[in-house]
């Protein structure tokens, strides 16, 4: 019996590098379930509105408060929202969701702290994977909403930012919501990259940065007065190709 043989299966290379490999294969059918079922569920909830902040934000502070009135009036204007699905500002925007006249819709993410699902959700779609999570916010926003937040909100307000640059996704409104808490980065765009050529002077209008809930509403139904809300044929040929 060569030495190879006489290793417990554990402990045979050619073992574990076949066990990785199945598991990675197996991973992809997860994957794909989660994509499956999400774009299922989430069918018939447009025109919606994805809302982003921090899971940090307590019940009761202006930030909460601020997002719940966003949410709510949204909400009876005809648009699902779209947050998700944890605490803070994700609950005061399912909040003010699931009091309004439409759909209040959660993708909550499997994460080892911070992550409970609220309890304001109409429909709740829970995932594991963050880029499956992500693609469904861009899929079926109408628009973003990005509250204050930490590196989470950054991520999904620069991914929005970088994919309509690009042109990977349709252009939709990306409003940035309290000016005191913004007003730094959005300077710094404008100082330092857009002078320094890292973006085009242009891509400063794929941003806006309002204050109030009506302004808001406001500025999405402005952004679609001379079109509909539902993609057109080239927009969604864009959306299948994220």
């Amino acid at each position: 019996m060569s030495e190879k043989e006489k290793l417990p299966p554990a402990a045979d290379p050619d073992y574990l590098t076949k066990s990785i490999s199945a598991r990675e294969s197996w991973r992809i059918f997860g994957i794909m379930a989660e994509f499956v079922e999400a774009t299922e569920r989430l069918a018939a909830i447009r025109p919606a509105v994805s809302i982003f902040g921090s899971a940090r934000t307590a019940p009761g502070t202006p930030y909460y408060e601020l997002t719940e009135q966003i949410a709510r009036r949204l909400s009876d204007s005809g648009f699902s929202v779209i947050s998700g699905g944890g605490p803070g500002i994700m609950e005061a925007a399912n909040k003010g969701a699931f009091l309004g006249k439409s759909p209040s819709v959660g993708l909550n993410i499997q994460l080892p702290h911070e992550q409970h699902a609220n309890a304001y959700q109409d429909i709740s779609q829970t995932f594991r994977h963050f880029f499956a999570r992500k693609y469904m916010f861009v899929k079926f926003a109408s628009a973003y909403v990005v509250m204050p937040g930490g590196f989470g909100t950054l991520d999904e307000l620069m991914e929005a930012l970088t994919l309509v640059q690009t042109g990977k996704s349709r252009k939709i409104p990306i409003i940035l919501v309290h000016t005191p808490f913004w007003q730094g980065m959005v300077d710094w765009f404008r100082d330092t990259l857009v002078r320094e050529q890292m973006i085009s002077p242009d891509d400063m209008d794929l941003i806006q940065v309002l204050d109030k809930p009506e302004e808001i509403v406001e500025a999405i139904f402005k952004h679609y007065e001379t079109r509909g809300f539902a993609p057109s044929a080239d927009e969604r040929e864009m959306l299948l190709n994220l």
